[in-house]
């Protein structure tokens, strides 16, 4: 199997990571949620080797993510878990948690339950960091992203970008609450929620 390689991981690790350096600063722990194809935890782990990032994906992602942590060899890389957000969720507490481009990925009920698993493995006190587009008010924040949100929904009517008010419902059933909201480069944002 060859190594898979994802350009928009390779763009986006420089900038999402200096977000998470000062947010995971006391992290010991981090869940990553739908970890692709492993860059991202690669890159992030070796800049970050106080915590341990687990990373997860559906079943089918894991040999790809075994490749790039087999390749880095960094200790603090265990190996990646199966994890179905509808399905059962790994044992917590982590003290972190991220997820990049699942949001719109997935449909609203994968999205709702991704929330409600996080807000149940993340221990008090914890943060958990949402990257990707997201809508405001029913509103998109560039035309990119409405180009892009209709080019999901033509792939899949489940698929689209997500309005942080839907998000801030599922969150706050969750028992998490929105401290941050981060602007990124090419009109992505990231989503800080507290447990």
């Amino acid at each position: 199997m060859t190594k898979p390689f994802s350009p928009a991981c390779d763009q986006n690790k420089g900038p999402i990571l200096r977000v998470l350096v000062p947010l995971f600063r006391e992290t010991r722990r981090v869940l990553e949620i739908g970890s692709g194809t492993g860059q991202h935890a690669v890159h992030f782990a070796a800049a970050l080797p106080h915590l341990l990032w687990q990373t997860s994906d559906q079943a089918e992602g894991l040999p790809g993510i075994r490749l790039w942590l087999a390749e880095a060899a960094q200790p603090n890389l265990p190996p990646p878990l199966v994890l179905d957000v509808m399905g059962d969720w790994p044992d917590g507490p982590f003290d972190g948690a991220f997820s990049a481009n699942t949001a719109h990925i997935m449909g609203e009920p994968e999205v709702a339950a991704m929330l409600r698993g996080v807000g149940r493995v993340l221990a008090p006190g914890g943060r958990f960091a949402l990257y990707g587009p997201f809508k405001y008010g029913g509103r998109h924040t560039s035309d990119s992203n409405l180009r892009f949100d209709a080019w999901l929904r033509a792939q899949d009517p489940r698929m689209g970008v997500r309005d942080l008010d839907d998000l801030g419902l599922w969150a706050d059933e969750a028992g998490l609450a929105l401290i941050e909201d981060i602007t990124m480069p090419a009109n992505n944002r990231i989503l800080v929620w507290g447990r």
